[in-house]
């Protein structure tokens, strides 16, 4: 009597091992589709996949495991990752993943103020984890051409698309106005621009006549004003 009713339990204690094999199963196969999902030549990706309930036991499937995003989900930090048996009768399982997308974006070298002109110069390109950059990156020197800064950055901030403003009004080498008002006098000169930048920008100008340099601030395209 005893043997006949171990023999339930033992069945049960036989089946669990299957069972939790088969949960990391559809772990492992979250994570690595996400790795692959994401993969980039100039790239890198990271993926974890994260604890799940416990009391969530999937049966054993007879077929290989599938894998998914539903609809087009974006990068982010934490993803959901859709794991399917599809053998009739087949069960969903949905599987938290960590994911940590590395991609080369432009870093400022320096400090630069707002309505600077960025030039290859100014960034660099570095490996940054893009899916906590929001509100976008740009990867490209050529997306910076003739672009000025709609805000200030930092050294080794991240160059947005929100970071950028309009066109450069002076563009280094233009030849343009500058204008100097001292004790209410307002002389003119021409002379050519040392840097680039849009309106409030700060750059160095070379007098045409003297060949002295002289930092003024941009007024309007092809204006800028002495400073003192």
């Amino acid at each position: 009597m005893r043997h006949l009713r171990l023999v339930p339990l033992l069945a049960l204690l036989a089946a669990l091992p299957a069972r939790a094999d088969t949960l990391q199963q559809a772990r492992g196969l979250a994570a690595d589709w996400l790795r692959q999902r994401f993969a980039q030549a100039d790239g890198r990706v990271e993926t974890t996949p994260l604890p799940l309930d416990p009391r969530r036991q999937p049966a054993d499937c007879a077929v290989p495991l599938v894998a998914g995003l539903p609809g087009e989900a974006r990068p982010a930090p934490r993803m959901s990752v859709v794991v399917r048996c599809p053998a009739p009768g087949g069960w969903e399982l949905r599987v938290p993943v960590a994911l940590k997308l590395y991609r080369p974006v432009l870093v400022a070298n320096h400090t630069l103020a707002r309505g600077d002109g960025v030039g290859a110069g100014d960034v660099h390109s570095e490996l940054r984890d893009v899916t906590r950059l929001g509100y976008g990156w740009l990867e490209s020197p050529e997306q910076l051409a003739g672009r000025s800064l709609a805000r200030p950055l930092a050294a080794g901030a991240v160059l947005t698309p929100a970071a950028l403003g309009g066109r450069q009004m002076v563009r280094a080498g233009d030849h343009i106005e500058v204008l100097a008002e001292e004790g209410g006098i307002a002389v003119r000169a021409r002379g050519v621009a040392l840097g680039s930048g849009d309106s409030g920008a700060r750059l160095r100008v070379r007098n045409d006549t003297s060949g002295r340099i002289i930092d003024a601030e941009v007024r309007g395209p092809g204006l800028a004003v002495a400073l003192p």
